[in-house]
C-alpha cells in the first residue's frame, strides 16, 4: 500500500496508518479522535433534526463506537480487579500507580463516579432514540463525575473530571456565643398558664427597727408577747413573649439539613440570649420583671469621695445583705469591672485577688461568692444576691420552632418562615434578697 495515498486527518492533518474496512485507521498518538470524540461526533449528528446523511450508516458507526467503548470499559474492569487481588504477604500496589481520580470511592465515601462511556451506552436516552426509529434528537447528561484514565489507545482519555469541592462540616459563626449564665442563677419552674401570680412578704425583717418578729423569752405564767402584723401583696402578671424569625427559602430548607439545624439554633441561642438581658433589666410592664428595676431591692454605693478598691465594694455590700438576714451567693458583674478587681495590685505591685491564671475553666469567687460575668450589666454596675432565694424564672412550653409559608406572598415565592418563641417572666418575690452595687467612678 502506498502510504502517500493514505487520507489526512481533515482537522489535524495526520495522516492515517491504514485502511480497515474501509475506513482510515489514525495513529494513536497525536491529535487523532478518541473514541469519546468520535462518540460526541455521532452523537451530535444524530440530534441534529437537519442531518441529511445516511442515517443507517450513521447508526452503524454508533453501534461501533458503542462495542468498542464496551470492550474497553470490559477490559478496564478486569484491570482494575486484577491490580486488586494482591497475593498475601505481598506490598500493597501504590494506589496513584493503578487508580486515577474518579475509578473509587473518595475519601469522603461517595460512590464510585460512572464514567462517560459508560453513561452514554447505558443512557435512556439512547435506548428511547433507537427504540424511535432515530428519529428526533435527544440529550444524556453529564453533570455527573466522569473518569480519567491513563488507559491504552483507543479507551477513554477525557480529562474532564469535576473536582468536587470539600465542604467542611459545620457552620463557623463569625460571632462565639457569650455564655448566658443569669438565668441559670435563678430557681426555675413552669407555668401552667399565662397569668402569673404569687404572693410577696412585705412584713419587714425578723430583726431591728420595724420588725414583725416580737418572740421574746417570758417568765411562767406571764403574757406572751404577739408578733405581727404579717402584710403581703399579690403581684400579678403575665408571662412576656420572646421571639423573631427568619425568612429561608423552600430550597435551603429542602437540601441543607445542617443549615437549617444551626439557623434553628442561632434562632434559639437569641431568646436565650435576651432572656439573660431581661432578667436583669426588663422594665416589669411591657417586658419582663428585671431584678435591677424591681421595687425593693437593696442599694449599696460608696460614699460621695469615696475611693474604695471595686472588690472592697463588693465585700461591703455583702455584709450589707447579710445584716438584712438575706445571704448572698453570686455576684454579677461586667467583664470589664471584674478585669478592674483580678488586677488591683498593691503598693508592692503584689495582686489582691489571688486567681488561677494557669487555669482558665477554674471557678471564679471572691469573698466566697461565685462570680457570674455578662455584657448584660452595665459596667459600674453589680448586682449581688441570694437569686434562688429571691426570684423564680417561669416558663411556658420552652423554646418552640415553627415554620410555615403563610406570610405575605412567600407562598407564591417558596420562601419559608422560621419562627422561634418562647414565653417566660420573673417573679422577684423577695426584693430585699438582692443589692444593685454602683461602683465607685475613681475605683481602679
Amino acid at each position: 500500500m502506498n502510504l502517500n495515498s493514505l487520507p489526512r486527518h481533515p482537522r489535524t492533518g495526520v495522516r492515517a496508518v491504514g485502511i480497515v474496512g474501509g475506513r482510515p485507521v489514525w495513529p494513536i498518538k497525536g491529535a487523532a479522535p478518541t473514541l469519546l470524540e468520535q462518540r460526541d461526533e455521532v452523537a451530535k449528528l444524530l440530534a441534529d433534526p437537519d442531518y441529511d446523511g445516511d442515517v443507517d450508516d450513521l447508526m452503524k458507526r454508533a453501534d461501533d463506537i458503542t462495542a468498542k467503548i464496551e470492550q474497553a470499559n470490559q477490559r478496564d474492569a478486569r484491570l482494575r480487579a486484577l491490580n486488586a487481588a494482591v497475593p498475601p504477604g505481598d506490598p500493597q500496589p501504590n494506589p496513584q500507580q493503578r487508580q486515577q481520580p474518579g475509578m473509587g470511592p473518595d475519601n469522603r465515601g461517595n460512590p464510585d463516579p460512572v464514567s462517560v462511556a459508560e453513561a452514554f451506552v447505558r443512557s435512556k436516552a439512547l435506548e428511547t432514540f433507537r427504540a424511535g426509529g432515530t428519529r428526533g434528537k435527544f440529550a444524556v447528561d453529564f453533570s455527573e463525575p466522569i473518569e480519567t484514565r491513563d488507559a491504552p489507545a483507543g479507551t477513554v482519555t477525557t480529562t474532564t473530571y469535576p473536582l468536587q469541592n470539600t465542604r467542611v462540616p459545620g457552620v463557623i459563626p463569625q460571632n462565639p456565643d457569650f455564655p448566658l449564665l443569669v438565668a441559670d442563677l435563678l430557681d426555675q419552674q413552669t407555668s401552667d398558664g399565662t397569668t402569673l401570680e404569687y404572693l410577696r412578704d412585705t412584713s419587714g425583717p425578723v430583726v431591728g427597727s420595724g420588725t414583725w418578729n416580737k418572740a421574746a423569752v417570758v417568765a411562767e405564767g406571764a403574757v406572751k408577747p404577739q408578733s405581727g402584723p404579717f402584710s403581703f401583696d399579690t403581684i400579678t402578671t403575665t408571662l412576656k413573649t420572646v421571639a423573631h424569625w427568619v425568612p429561608i427559602t423552600r430550597q435551603a430548607s429542602d437540601d441543607n439539613g445542617q443549615l437549617m439545624g444551626y439557623i434553628n439554633g442561632r434562632l434559639t441561642y437569641g431568646l436565650l440570649f435576651k432572656q439573660d438581658r431581661q432578667v436583669l433589666n426588663g422594665n416589669g410592664s411591657t417586658e419582663m420583671q428585671g431584678i435591677l428595676t424591681t421595687s425593693g431591692i437593696g442599694t449599696y454605693q460608696p460614699p460621695v469621695g469615696n475611693t474604695d478598691a471595686k472588690l472592697i465594694t463588693v465585700r461591703k455590700a455583702r455584709t450589707q445583705a447579710e445584716l438584712a438576714l438575706y445571704p448572698p451567693d453570686s455576684v454579677v458583674m461586667n467583664p470589664a469591672d471584674w478585669q478592674d478587681i483580678e488586677l488591683d495590685t498593691d503598693a508592692n505591685g503584689q495582686f489582691r485577688v489571688i486567681t488561677s491564671v494557669t487555669d482558665p475553666g477554674a471557678a471564679m469567687r471572691l469573698w466566697g461568692l461565685r462570680v457570674v460575668t455578662t455584657v448584660a450589666i452595665a459596667a459600674g454596675t453589680a448586682l449581688l444576691g441570694g437569686f434562688r432565694t429571691g426570684a423564680t424564672l417561669w416558663t411556658r412550653q420552652g423554646v418552640t420552632i415553627l415554620m410555615t409559608d403563610s406570610h405575605a406572598d412567600f407562598f407564591i415565592e417558596n420562601t419559608l418562615v422560621i419562627l422561634a418563641e418562647m414565653r417566660a417572666n420573673v417573679a422577684v418575690h423577695t426584693p430585699a434578697a438582692f443589692v444593685k452595687i454602683t461602683f465607685a467612678a475613681a475605683t481602679s
